[in-house]
């Protein structure tokens, strides 16, 4: 009897963490497990507001792929996928075509720009590791830069940073440790640096606990951030960003580096596929499949599913990827040996938003945390997803232990 063919798209969060359960519960004669990435190495996204910052090494975020999957029961192929096809079953590759038996999407988030005009070519966007390089980068480039003119441009001192979601907020964090840096090895006078958080919704950090909400920004504030809420941004061009204050009342902001971390879709494949669908993101049923496809599954930033309790989606964030990986793998076990799948129940053990190094905010275990309890807390979410995917030897390469 020929091995089915398990195919997995993508190796965030969810996308691994499915490879690592198959490969632990399955043998090499059971199923031909094929992972396909266009890289060579996971990254953890949750990490990118670190690198973009610079208070974090690029190098530090990303960890090869073979290092955490085993070779004789997993076939890696370094591709970038470029058409899915559920119909006919076959999934496109720049290098080539393949096809399946079961499919697993998890090809991540793509940046959100609502057709504001510009932004997706003068806005950066933490979207990867070289684009979180590269803002690291830009931004030294314009400090540096300043220090070198004869006539300063002061705009170049100004940072913009569109939402105040989580990625936006936990970036702020880490300008707000980085900056100082930046200004001492620059000869750069603190006052004459702007940092300025722009939101079009009429708060910050939206479902937080709102005395938590009034800790960051109380805290972010006394790191010399700005917020400009209820303000959405109109346009943005090389020197800047439109917004508007009101009615019919808008202000231009020139700055040197614009950061935009205000909404994430999912990847433009799902809207190719023949998969019903919401920008990008499909409403799972209730054990990860896709609608109609009783052979396909999504999972991570790519699936969507509603919180019956308060009728809104889940946030796609790593914690929930994960646990959807795992059971997307028993369920397909389940499914090749004839069983029912179970149905994905997210256990939710909390959430922690980071503000720099040493200061976060944060519900755990339905218990609200501060400062560097909650900061400890972070990290050891952090390494705890390094752990249940490369087990102790990754953690100890890439985890976090700096921990006051």
């Amino acid at each position: 009897m020929k091995r089915p063919t398990i195919l997995v798209l993508g190796a965030g969060y969810g996308g691994l963490m499915t490879v690592v359960n198959l490969q632990k519960s399955l043998g090499a004669d059971e199923a031909d497990i094929v992972l396909i990435n266009k890289n060579d190495y996971h990254y953890e996204s949750t990490w990118l507001h670190e690198a973009a910052a610079g208070t974090l090494s690029p190098e530090q975020v990303r960890y090869d792929i073979s290092s955490v999957i085993n070779s004789n029961k997993v076939k890696f192929i370094e591709a970038e996928v470029t058409g899915i096809d559920v119909a006919t079953k076959s999934i496109k590759t720049n290098l080539g075509s393949h096809t399946y038996d079961y499919l697993v999407i998890g090809l991540g988030f793509e940046g959100e720009t609502f057709g504001i005009p510009g932004l997706d070519k003068y806005a950066l966007s933490i979207a990867n590791v070289n684009a979180a390089r590269h803002i690291r980068d830009h931004m030294e480039y314009q400090f540096a830069t300043w220090s070198t003119e004869e006539v300063k441009d002061d705009s170049r001192l100004t940072i913009i940073v569109g939402g105040a979601g989580f990625t936006g907020i936990e970036y702020l964090g880490e300008l707000g440790n980085r900056v100082p840096e930046l200004c001492k090895e620059y000869d750069v006078p603190a006052k004459k640096v702007r940092i300025l958080c722009v939101e079009a919704a009429p708060m910050v950090l939206p479902g937080f606990d709102p005395e938590l909400v009034e800790y960051a920004v109380r805290q972010l504030g006394a790191k010399g951030v700005e917020f400009s809420i209820g303000t959405p941004v109109v346009e943005a061009t090389p020197e800047g960003v439109k917004i508007k204050k009101g009615e019919d009342e808008f202000e231009f902001i020139k700055a040197g580096t614009v950061v935009w971390a205000a909404g994430v879709r999912g990847n433009h494949l799902i809207e190719e596929s023949g998969i019903e669908n919401m920008r990008a993101r499909v409403k799972v049923e209730k054990d990860m499949r896709a609608p109609g496809f009783d052979d396909v599954f999504i999972v991570g930033d790519c699936a969507l599913m509603i919180n019956e309790a308060i009728n809104r989606p889940y946030p796609p964030t790593a914690q929930i990827a994960m646990q959807q990986g795992e059971m997307i793998a028993n369920n397909i076990i389940a499914l090749m040996k004839g069983n029912p799948t179970k149905e994905f129940v997210p256990d939710l053990k909390g959430s922690v938003c980071s503000l720099g190094d040493s200061d976060a905010i944060g519900v755990v275990f339905d218990k609200k945390v501060t400062g560097t309890k909650a900061s400890f807390m972070k990290k050891m979410i952090d390494n705890r997803a390094l752990f249940m995917i490369g087990g102790l030897g990754l953690t100890i390469k890439k985890g976090k232990f700096n921990v006051l």
